[in-house]
Order: C-alpha cells, then sequence, then structure tokens
C-alpha cells in the first residue's frame, strides 16, 4: 500500500496537489496543508519537483483568489453577506474580518490565508472595495507563494517523520483514517454547534422597519445606531437619517454617549441582525435595556422604501 501510494504520488503528484489546493482555496472542505506537507516531504527525497509544485500550488491559490475578486467586484457586498451566512462561524465573518481588513488595510491580503475567516473573505471583499487588479494580482501572488511554501517547508523540514508515517501506514492506515474522520467530524459538530449557540443568542425581541418608522413620525425620537464596520459603510455608503455610527468595536467605549430614556435601535447589514445583536448584547449587560435590533436591517429599510442618507 505505502510503496502504491508513493508511486502515484510520484507519478500524478502534482495535479493532485494543485486539484487540491485549487478546491481548498475555492471555499471546500478539502484542507490542502497535509498534502502541501506531505509533497514538501517527498519532493526532498527527489519523488517530487519543488520548483514544480510551489508554482503549481501559487498559481492555483491565484486562480482562485481572481474568481473570489471577479464576484466580489461585480456583486459587490451581497457576496460577502452570502459567504457569511453559510459560514461555520458567522461571529467572526461578520465582525471580527472586516476589522482585521480594516485595520491591516489591503496589506492583510498577504498573510489572509493564514487567518481563520479572512482566507475566503478577503478576495472578495478586495474585489468589492475596487482595489486594483494589479495591486490585487502581486499581492495575491504573494500571499499564494508564502502559504504554499511554508506548507511545503514544513514538509521539507518534517522528511524523516513523515517518511516514517508514510512507512507504517500499512500498519495503522485504517486507525487514522478513522481517527482522521473522527477528528473532522468533531470539528464540524463543534463549529455547528457555536453556530447554533450563536444564533440561539439572536434570538432577541426585534423591532420592524414599520414600527421604527412610526416611532419616528410620532416624534418620539429614537436613537438609532449604525452599528456597521467602517469597511461595510464604504461598501454601502447609505444610512437611516440621523443614525450614530458606532462600530461594534467601540460600543463598549461609547456607552456614555448613548441616552438611557429612549429607544434605542441598532442595525446593521449583515445575516440575522448578527453584528446588531451583539453591540445590543453589550449596551443590554451595562443596563440599557430599551434596546432591539432592527428586523432586517438596512437591507429591509431600503425595500420598504423609506428616505435614506448617503455618503459622497
Amino acid at each position: 500500500m505505502t510503496h502504491q501510494l508513493v508511486l502515484t504520488l510520484s507519478q500524478y503528484g502534482l495535479i493532485i496537489v494543485v486539484v487540491n489546493v485549487l478546491l481548498d482555496q475555492i471555499g471546500l472542505p478539502v484542507p490542502a496543508v497535509p498534502t502541501l506537507i506531505v509533497a514538501g516531504a517527498l519532493a526532498a527525497d527527489g519523488k517530487m519537483p519543488l520548483t514544480g509544485l510551489l508554482a503549481g500550488s501559487t498559481i492555483a491559490c491565484l486562480v482562485a483568489d481572481c474568481g473570489w475578486y471577479w464576484v466580489g467586484r461585480k456583486y459587490g457586498i451581497r457576496v460577502l453577506k452570502i459567504l457569511c451566512k453559510i459560514s461555520l462561524e458567522p461571529d467572526s465573518c461578520v465582525s471580527q474580518t472586516q476589522t482585521r481588513f480594516e485595520r491591516w488595510g489591503v496589506n492583510s491580503l498577504v498573510i489572509a490565508k493564514f487567518v481563520p475567516g479572512l482566507a475566503i473573505i478577503a478576495p472578495p471583499m478586495a474585489g468589492a472595495m475596487r482595489i486594483g487588479w494589479t495591486r490585487f494580482i502581486l499581492l495575491s501572488t504573494c500571499a499564494a507563494a508564502l502559504w504554499s511554501g511554508a506548507g511545503l517547508a514544513a514538509g521539507v523540514l518534517f522528511k524523516s517523520q513523515i517518511t516514517l508515517m508514510l512507512q507504517h501506514l500499512n500498519d495503522i492506515g485504517s486507525i487514522v483514517g478513522i481517527c482522521v474522520v473522527i477528528l473532522l467530524a468533531g470539528y464540524v459538530a463543534y463549529k455547528w454547534w457555536q453556530r447554533s449557540r450563536f444564533y440561539k443568542m439572536l434570538r432577541m425581541a426585534r423591532i420592524s422597519v414599520g414600527e421604527l418608522y412610526e416611532l419616528i413620525q410620532a416624534g418620539s425620537s429614537p436613537v438609532i445606531i449604525d452599528v456597521r464596520s467602517a469597511t461595510a459603510r464604504q461598501l454601502e455608503p447609505r444610512w437611516i437619517p440621523g443614525a450614530l455610527h458606532i462600530p461594534l468595536q467601540d460600543a463598549a467605549r461609547l456607552l456614555k454617549e448613548i441616552p438611557r430614556d429612549k429607544d434605542i435601535i441598532l442595525y446593521c447589514t449583515c445575516p440575522n441582525e448578527a453584528t446588531a445583536a451583539r453591540v445590543a448584547k453589550i449596551l443590554m449587560n451595562h443596563g440599557l435595556k430599551r434596546v432591539r435590533p432592527l428586523h432586517g436591517g438596512l437591507d429591509a429599510w431600503v425595500a420598504a422604501g423609506y428616505t435614506v442618507e448617503k455618503g459622497a
């Protein structure tokens, strides 16, 4: 079995690695890092071309990244909403990812592949923000080479251990396979549990756009807070008239500026009003009781035909 495996990898390994990397970068659950590490070990023994592996993996990454960039450029923030909605980590997707992109800027593309949650979101976000093709390809190529090179280098560095592992696959192959399946299933189950717990947290009283409009018309002067990140506002530069802009990361710091004797309405543009619900939890934990996320967020307000203010 081991001999046949090595022979197969020696003959078709480059194609296997390139396809695996491409599928991984598209977003399918087929991790490419283990493949790169094994390929690096075989390349160190002269059984696979190291330069070809690095070039092929880099090109595969670039193809996937350019595809996501084009999708982001064409469909804008809509594709980011879809990606966050299907993510196993919606909390991270809707808040931490954009915060990291803002903190590090477009150069975050270079290290995006090493950061969970940012790897898939960064290319379409770059496209949505209209970063130039030339700059994107340059940064994406650097990122792809760095990430692929790190995986291959790990294989070269641990060549002896990986070779020994391959030699013992005949004895422990089935056991390892079962363990891998169990660990993968456990990981997915844990992430799904986290996802379910996160959405359970979101099940709080919401206010509809119609109810908010009636409050405004009745002269109640509710405090309306736009909790979107600066990046989200840049991608969709419009907001409900009179809304304060207080992103998630500033909520606790700006508590003193929020009146406690009025209705506080929070909105965002993320799936299930996730960010608005998180900020609502923060405010409620600090004693503010009349806090409600806007059901459907800014999208529902716009769809209802109510007035919005627009940025330059």
